[in-house]
């Protein structure tokens, strides 16, 4: 209680709210080759210091509160003080999914925004390692990551890229362990399976789905991407239309005759696939129980995921966010992880999932989340936030993390 108390105290006798505003307006302040901009930057700072110095005098451990408060909100240092009540521990590693996430098309134009940029440069600063986690390919991925945070830290060894959402995981600066290529442990009868799949599924889909979509240059993965604004009804329709062959075309590769069969074991499995068979009407009327027991177990292996109007994908269920991650906290020597996992997605699902049965870790998604995350969420610690928002969530564990440091 003395730790809540003191919070209480902090945020009743103290403009926090300002300490705050100067915080963020010295930290983001872009550079500028400017005297006058320059002298109101030390304003600030100098401003920023004193109000620092208030909180110091004031408390035991005021070097800790004051950070605090330059950091968080009332409700997010509350909310930190109850997630050490709960688990006893400070985060050790960050996961973070990027796209509808950390950057959102509604809500910071597709960017990361310099907030959430400047926070995490905090949390390396402070030795957290950074775990990027994402169904695209290693290219984009670096390419915006180091564009964001800088090639010094991308490259520092304490960031790891998990791409194509647990097919490869790259962490510079380790040597032989930089790049593992997890799909390379996959048996052959899988990966032949990929190969044939891969090698047709433009050349020979309709001439209307080969125009309408293309494929993402991944190295494992079989993904169908539109030709159009994503989430726009034309990539909803194209998007449902390469599923429909993506099913087909599999169940053909893995045996003669086996669309049927695909289509009637992905839609068993996946009530969203059921739903775009069913609109097609394409649903088979077949018992999944009838699919031959080699066939099914083969299908066991492979996973088939539909986003509405953005993506159609082959992938191994052998191979996702979960493998991705153990082996990315494997290589940057995380030992004993508590990690924080931001996502929005189903396969960000399962790392949450992951963290809560295995108890290392917190899970946090945005609003627009899909419903099993959400629920996922708000069964465990209510860590939702607003759209473009993932700040609010950093500064909250920010906060966890120092509060945790009094013991």
């Amino acid at each position: 209680m003395e730790r809540y108390d003191a919070l209480y105290r902090l945020y009743d006798e103290f403009d926090a709210k300002t300490l705050r505003a100067y915080q963020d307006f010295v930290d983001v302040f872009p550079p500028v080759d400017s005297r006058v901009a320059l002298e109101h930057w030390q304003s600030a700072s100098d401003e920023l210091e004193r109000r620092k110095d208030e909180i110091r005098d004031g408390f035991d451990a005021g070097e800790t509160y004051a950070d605090v408060a330059a950091h968080a909100t009332r409700d997010q240092a509350f909310t930190a003080l109850d997630l050490y009540s709960k688990y006893g521990r400070s985060v050790n590693a960050l996961v973070l999914d990027v796209d509808e996430t950390l950057r959102s098309a509604g809500g910071t134009d597709n960017e990361i925004p310099r907030e959430v940029l400047n926070l995490l440069t905090e949390f390396h600063e402070k030795g957290v390692p950074i775990v990027v986690c994402t169904g695209q390919t290693l290219e984009n991925v670096k390419g915006f990551t180091i564009q964001g945070l800088g090639n010094e830290i991308v490259h520092s060894g304490t960031v790891s890229i998990v791409y194509e959402a647990g097919t490869g995981v790259f962490t510079p600066g380790h040597g032989a362990e930089t790049k593992r290529l997890l799909f390379e442990d996959l048996d052959d009868d899988i990966r032949d399976v990929f190969d044939t799949v891969r090698s047709q599924v433009l050349s020979s889909a309709p001439e209307e789905l080969r125009r309408g979509t293309h494929l993402q240059g991944n190295e494992f993965n079989i993904t169908m991407k539109p030709n159009f604004e994503t989430g726009s009804a034309k990539a909803v329709e194209v998007i449902d239309d390469a599923l429909v062959y993506q099913l087909d075309l599999l169940g053909e590769t893995v045996v003669e005759d086996g669309s049927e069969w695909a289509r009637t074991y992905y839609a068993h499995s996946d009530p969203e696939i059921r739903g775009v068979l069913e609109a097609q009407g394409g649903m088979p009327d077949a018992d999944v129980e009838a699919i031959p027991e080699d066939v099914r177990d083969t299908f066991d292996r492979i996973d088939v995921a539909y986003y509405e109007g953005d993506a159609a994908e082959i992938g191994s269920r052998e191979l996702n966010k979960v493998v991705g991650v153990e082996a990315a906290l494997d290589v940057l020597g995380v030992d004993d992880p508590f990690t924080l996992v931001m996502g929005d997605s189903k396969s960000d699902l399962r790392v949450m999932q992951w963290v809560d049965e295995n108890d290392c870790g917190i899970g946090a998604a945005p609003e627009h989340a899909s419903r099993d995350v959400l629920d996922h969420v708000v069964r465990t610690d209510e860590l939702i936030f607003d759209r473009g928002k993932a700040g609010d969530v950093l500064r909250t564990v920010y906060a966890l993390n120092r509060l945790a440091r009094l013991g």
